[in-house]
């Protein structure tokens, strides 16, 4: 595989065991006992920088494993070779497991998939299925031109005036502007957002508990009925235990909102702009999206 990594290499080994990958290009899951037997999550990995093909299948273990539901994971998968494959934007099987999900997790970055995978995401949220977004998933998607999906782009402004920003906008709450901490010098520090301290997405964490490597993002403007339940604190350096940097504002880094499908049925969302495999290292961020 390209881009494998040892983390990977254990995941897919593991999947031997818990999932089944007979299509050699997903994983299923099959949920064990737990809250969510009966129910079916489709995670969705495809990004290029930080390794949500990783992040993936890690959740979907303990989704399945200690939680109870039944979990596929795609992945962007070079159609030529057939294997995983981060850097190939425009294809990830396996999305027609969307049509009877109870959830979709999202982690793309960039995607410009052709029509026929679109439509499957595109039936999911006109139906108003909830939603679970991870870092990237606020510029998931980069279609070219005047395709038909074109207004799922990060940042859209062309002639569907409620989708203005794009999916990352009208489903999650905001879409891709910047890096608000430093790229690979400062981390991230999540803080309870007053008022939050016993929402049950946070229950059994405390400020500090969740922290990451990667860099707060900037959003400032969310959408909706949007309700920051942590705020993001950009540290001086790379470890949990470094200082604030007192002169960058903190940043929601965890809110929810809800949203209509076209159906008329209204869902939660759940964003994040953490969750690159690397902060998922900490448990505090595990149990905040199982949590959620």
């Amino acid at each position: 595989m390209k881009h494998t990594s040892k983390l990977l290499i254990t995941l897919f080994a593991t999947a031997a065991v818990s999932a089944s990958a007979a299509s050699g290009q997903w994983l299923d899951y099959k949920g064990k006992k737990g809250p969510g037997k009966g129910k079916k999550v489709v995670l969705i990995s495809g990004d290029e920088e930080y390794r949500s093909e990783e992040a993936m299948p890690a959740l979907a273990d303990i989704l399945s494993r200690h939680h109870g539901f039944d979990c596929r994971v795609v992945f962007a998968i070079d159609p030529k070779s057939g294997i995983v494959d981060p850097n190939n934007r425009i294809n990830i099987p396996g999305l027609e497991a969307l049509a009877d999900a109870d959830l979709m997790f999202i982690a793309t970055r960039f995607r410009d998939l052709p029509e026929e995978q679109m439509e499957h995401i595109d039936a999911y949220l006109k139906r108003g299925g909830p939603v679970i977004g991870l870092r990237t998933a606020t510029h998931a998607f980069n279609i070219a031109g005047n395709k038909k999906y074109a207004h799922y782009s990060n940042g859209y402004n062309g002639p569907k005036k409620e989708w203005n920003g794009g999916f990352g906008k009208l489903i999650l709450g905001d879409y891709w502007k910047s890096h608000h901490g430093g790229h690979k010098t400062e981390s991230t520090v999540g803080l309870i957002a007053p008022g939050a301290e016993k929402h049950p997405t946070t229950r059994g964490i405390r400020n500090g508990d969740v922290w990451g490597p990667t860099d707060v993002y900037g959003a400032t403007e969310l959408t909706g009925d949007a309700q920051v339940l942590v705020w993001g604190e950009v540290l001086v350096g790379m470890d949990p235990t470094d200082g604030p940097n007192l002169e960058k504002p903190r940043m929601p880094v965890v809110w929810i909102k809800s949203y209509t499908g076209d159906d008329g049925h209204t869902s939660r969302v759940f964003c994040t702009t953490m969750g690159a495999s690397v902060d998922l290292q900490k448990e505090g961020l595990r149990r905040l999206l199982v949590n959620g």
